[in-house]
This record gives C-alpha cells, structure tokens and sequence, in this order.
C-alpha cells in the first residue's frame, strides 16, 4: 500500500470510528424517548444523577432558604411568591406553597398538575434532599424548603421541575459536546495528517528524483536530505550508494580508457617487430641477403624480433589472467639459494649476449626454502630485469645484480641495477597496471606498462610484499619479500 493511501485510511479511522460511537450514542438516546416505560425509567435515572437538575433551580433555592432563615414574611408576599414563580417557569419548574394543610399558591400549569394530598408533609424533606416522582408519567424532581412564623403556623414551598422538558436540553448540550468534540477531532486529524505528510513525501521526492537521475545514469546528483528519522536514514543510505556507483563509474571509465591505452601500446610496440621481420624476410627473398653470413644475421634479427613479440603477447595474455583473477599457481617448496642460482644462470646468459654485467651474492643458510610456484617467481625475475634492460642508459655499460637476505621468519630478494633510475613523482605509481614513466610514445623503450603490475600481483599471491627504490640517473632498487618454510625441502625445484 502507498504511503498516500495509508494516511487516508488512518485519516478515515480517526474520522469515523469516533463519528460511528456517537452516532451510536445519539441513537441510543433518541430510541428510548420512543419507549415511554424506558424513557421514565431513564429520565428518572437522568433527572437523578445528572448535575444539571440537580443545580437547575439552585439559585431560587438559596433565595427560598434566606427567606425561611431571615425574612419568613416573604412568603405572606403573593408578589414576590408569583415572581418567583415566573423565575422557575423560565427553567421548566414551577412552585407550590402549603401553610398547614391549605394550599396558598399553585404555579403549575394544565398539562402537568400534582395531588396535592401526596406532597411531603412538613419537614419530609431536608434542604439539601431531592425526591424523585412521576406525574402523570412525566418524570420531576421535587424540593422542599419549610418555613415558620412565631405563632406557630408553619409552611412549604416546593419546588417541582419536570425532567422531560429538561432532557431535550440536555440532549441537546449533549450533541453540541459531541459535536464539538467531532470539530476538534477533524481539526487535530488535519494537522496530523499535514504535520505526517509534510514530514515524509519532501523526504520521498526527493529519493524519487535521485532514483530517476540515476536511472538516467547521471550520477552527480546529490542527495541532500536532513534529519533523523527512517526516510533519513533511507536517504543517506541512498547518497552512500550513488557516491559508490559514481565512484565504481569512474573506475570503469578509467578502465576502460586503460585497456583502450594497453591496446594502443601493444599494437605499437608489435608494429616495431613485425616490420623487422617483414623487411628482413623480404631481404632474404629478394636475394639482399646474398652471403651466408648476411642470411645468419637476418635470420638472427628475425628470431629476436619473434622473441619480442611472443614476450608482448605473454604478457598480455597475464594481464587478461590478472583481470579475471585466474593467473594458474603451482606451489611446491623451493630451495632459496639453488632456485635464484638456476635464474642467475639462465638470466645471465642472455644478458651477456648484450654485454650486460650480472651478479649474484646468497646470504642465506644452506637449504633454506619458501613455498612458491617456480614459473611464475622465475616470471617475476625476468620482468624486472626486463624492465632494467628497457631503461637502461643511453651511454655506459649495465650492471644488474641479485642478493638474497635473510629477513627473520622472510626472505629478502635484491635486483639492483645502475640505469636511469625513476623520478620521485613516476615510482609511488610503477606497480599501476599500464603505467609507463615514459608518456610519450616517441620513446625508442618498448613495453605495454603491465610488467610490474603482473610482479605485483604474483608476489602478493604468494603472500609476500614488494616495493622499490630509486634515484634518477643512478639506479634503481626493487626488493620483494617472502616467507619461509620450516620444513626441510628433500628436492630442490626447477627454474
């Protein structure tokens, strides 16, 4: 149900659930002045209990009892015993005044007319007592004030008011209560209702404006709602999505824009090679390669340019591994010092093809083991000394060494190196996927920028850290930790 139809149904309820109780009231009342048994019976019991006959007459009661304390000569006054008569008329009452047994005034009228042989002797009644009677089965309330003069005659005055002319009165200051009463309601009802909707649908609107803007895919619109309640609350919960979907939009844009920059990349740097080979092929078909020595070189050229392109191609095969989190691990225990010396190896017979200079210095305790996988730890060898090579400086000759220090319960590993070296802004961001210190692609350095976002990536799934120093025009240090294995390794792994 909408929040809308809800407040008009509790608005509904809180209107007619009252109406409904006192028109049921008001019916109760109106059915039993129509059954003449129960409306004596109920007008007795109302004229009874109700204050309203009770006080009714106070006023010329209080005057009749100055009159019998102080003035009882009053009552010898058939001007001022009329006058009050007329007094009583005006409030459905009349009097009657008995000295002895002879009656001196009657002040009751043709439809309503007492025996006066049962009007309460002398004294029956005391100031403060009303009596409760029928006359011709119209419901009164009598009272009796006792008056006395010196020569011993003694009288009363009593007062009648007959309850059925009353109730109607009565009933009807009743309605206007209940009606009263129903005006009130509606007027709290409505300032309910007002205070209930102008707390909640600002609120409501301005979540739906923001669901439509986000819909529509316009994520900078924000929401700003205050307070501290549940739509609040709902609200700010909202903003925090929005922030998040604005957030993850622009790391998919930046993604995005980063794999359109790796292709760009690859396909340059494959672009190099490619013509390589086409040109050196084609130099041999076309017979410029005439002498052995000439067709070995070619040959050799065109190899090496295959090699580039396979070492593009893994890498970008990696990369794609890295995005979807599936890069294939094999763990076995590795022997420290005999793993990273099968590496200085191979490495270094490569490297001595380009009269680059390799060290190697172990520190560590003989037999000294981690967990890792072989090919992906020989991987991550291999792009940072890659990434040493391709930076190396125009002028001078390489030198690139590996050291192997025990790090307490870690191995510490060392590839130094004395090329260019990173500026101090480019280094917080060379583990970045596709981030190249070079920004122009004039640069004769060749590379798609994923070679050490991949280092990065595999040491941290074999649970260690890496990290880098350098100084621009001196070198560079990268270090990567890893921790050890305490159980003994009985076979050493492969490079």
């Amino acid at each position: 149900m909408k929040l809308k139809h809800r407040l008009i149904t509790s608005f509904l309820i809180i209107m007619c659930v009252p109406f409904l109780l006192a028109f049921l009231l008001f019916w109760g009342i109106t059915r039993a002045q129509k059954d003449q048994e129960a409306s004596q019976r109920r007008a007795l019991y109302f004229a009874n209990s109700l204050s309203l006959l009770q006080n009714n007459t106070s006023n010329e009661i209080e005057i009749l009892k100055k009159w019998a304390d102080k003035n009882p000569g009053n009552f010898k006054k058939e001007s001022l015993i009329r006058k009050m008569n007329e007094s009583l008329q005006e409030k459905h009452s009349f009097l009657i005044q008995r000295e002895g047994f002879k009656i001196l005034f009657d002040g009751s009228g043709d439809d309503i007319h007492p025996n006066y042989s049962e009007l309460p002797e002398f004294g029956r009644l005391n100031d403060d007592e009303t009596l409760v009677d029928t006359i011709r089965d119209i419901p009164v309330t009598i009272r009796q004030v006792n008056y006395g003069y010196g020569n011993g005659v003694r009288g009363s005055v009593f007062v009648f008011t007959t309850a059925n002319k009353l109730l109607p009165e009565g009933q009807k200051i009743l309605f206007d209560y209940l009606l009263s009463a129903l005006l009130i309601l509606l007027f709290t009802a409505g300032v309910l209702i007002s205070w209930l909707y102008g707390g909640i649908m600002p609120k409501v609107k301005k979540m739906q404006k923001a669901a439509e803007e986000i819909e529509n895919g316009k994520l900078d619109h924000v929401i700003d709602v205050k307070g501290s309640d549940e739509l609040t609350d709902l609200a700010r919960a909202m903003e925090r999505m929005r922030k998040r979907l604005s957030a993850d939009a622009i790391q998919k844009i930046e993604a995005e824009d980063a794999q359109r920059q790796l292709i760009s990349n690859i396909a340059h740097d494959l672009k190099t090679p490619l013509t390589s080979i086409t040109g050196y092929s084609e130099g041999i078909l076309d017979g410029i390669a005439n002498t052995p020595e000439k067709q070995e070189k070619y040959v050799r050229i065109i190899h090496s340019k295959a090699k580039e392109m396979n070492a593009l191609l893994n890498e970008l095969s990696i990369y794609s591994k890295i995005e979807t989190d599936r890069i294939p691990y094999n763990f076995v225990p590795l022997d420290v010092g005999e793993f990273f010396q099968n590496c200085n190896e191979e490495v270094g017979m490569d490297l001595a093809s380009q009269d680059i200079g390799l060290s190697y210095y172990n520190e560590l305790a003989k037999g000294c083991a981690i967990i890792a996988d072989p090919e992906q730890l020989t991987r991550v060898v291999h792009n940072i000394i890659g990434n040493a090579v391709k930076y190396k400086k125009p002028e001078g000759n390489l030198s690139i060494s590996i050291r192997l220090r025990d790090a307490g319960d870690y191995v510490q590993v060392e590839i130094e190196d004395n090329g260019q070296g990173i500026s101090k802004e480019d280094l917080p961001h060379i583990f970045d996927r596709l981030y190249r210190g070079d920004k122009s692609r004039n640069t004769k350095v060749k590379g798609s920028g994923i070679g050490l976002s991949i280092v990065k990536k595999i040491i941290s799934d074999h649970g260690g850290q890496i990290w880098a120093t350098s100084k621009l025009g001196e070198g560079s240090v990268f270090y990567f930790v890893l921790r050890k294995h305490t159980e003994p390794v009985k076979t050493g792994g492969t490079a």
